[in-house]
């Protein structure tokens, strides 16, 4: 036993066992092998997140209506978002169908006025002029929801059906749904845009990487809400607005003075 463990043992068959050697080797493999389990746990965490992400995205982009459909029912008002002619053409032609009362055209350029929509929309003049309201402060989605619940509360509306486009309308939900206090009173129409496919995203950049902002800004906009109790005092939603970031989302009612 005592001559097995001299280092200078030698075998017959022409090699010898060099305990000092082999247990520094041993020692220095160790910490090698210590280095290397983190990177693994660093790498599969990354690959999980990956997947996650993707995962989400592909969910988010399968909930997206494929086609326009007429509202189930009518709503005591309608309430369109800027951002596209369609979203504003289609919710006339709701109004004048009967499937509201009033409209809401929410997030209007300071510059655009009510004879440039009517304009726009000539068969449709008489609507414009005796039932359409036009809102000028909201700054971004935010803001849309906000104004829109003002609206309501200002002619006693518990319901309403949203105009929007179809990437778009998930986000505006969340929002209303804040805004609104979780109300079930909310009827979506998406506006599928010509030349829009969300069911083939990937066989065109621009469609992918407009779903792939929406995606992160409707993430965005799941995790403000579940932290925050009234819009109105957002002081996150300068960082989700369209464009520059802007000082408030929707500019505050004037004080009544009686």
């Amino acid at each position: 036993m005592t001559r097995a463990l001299d280092p200078n043992f030698a075998e017959p068959f022409g090699w010898r066992w060099d305990v000092a050697r082999g247990a520094r080797a041993e020692r220095t493999a160790q910490p090698r092998a210590g280095r290397r389990g983190p990177l693994a746990a660093l790498a599969a965490g990354t690959g999980l997140a990956a997947l996650a992400i993707l995962g989400g995205f592909l969910g988010f982009v399968g909930m997206l209506e494929r086609s326009e459909r007429v509202p189930q029912g009518r709503a005591d008002g309608i309430v369109a978002l800027t951002g596209g002619a369609q979203r504003i053409g289609d919710a006339i032609d709701l109004l004048a169908s009967g499937y509201g009362r009033r409209l809401l055209i929410t997030g209007v350029n300071e510059r655009t006025s009510r004879d440039e929509i009517a304009r726009l929309n000539p068969t449709q003049r008489d609507w414009i002029a005796c039932c359409v309201d036009l809102d000028y402060r909201a700054r971004n989605t935010i803001g849309n929801a906000i104004e829109t619940r003002r609206w309501m509360r200002r002619h006693h509306f518990g319901t309403v059906a949203v105009v929007t486009s179809n990437y778009h309308m998930p986000r505006t939900l969340i929002e209303l749904d804040h805004a609104l206090q979780g109300s079930d009173g909310v009827v979506p129409h998406p506006v599928i845009a010509e030349g829009f496919d969300a069911g083939r995203w990937w066989r065109s950049p621009g469609t992918a990487r407009l779903l792939a902002a929406e995606y992160v800004k409707f993430v965005a906009a799941w995790l403000r809400t579940r932290f925050e109790d009234d819009p109105e005092q957002s002081r996150a939603a300068i960082l989700i607005g369209r464009g520059k970031p802007v000082k408030m989302v929707a500019e505050p009612l004037p004080r009544r003075i009686d």
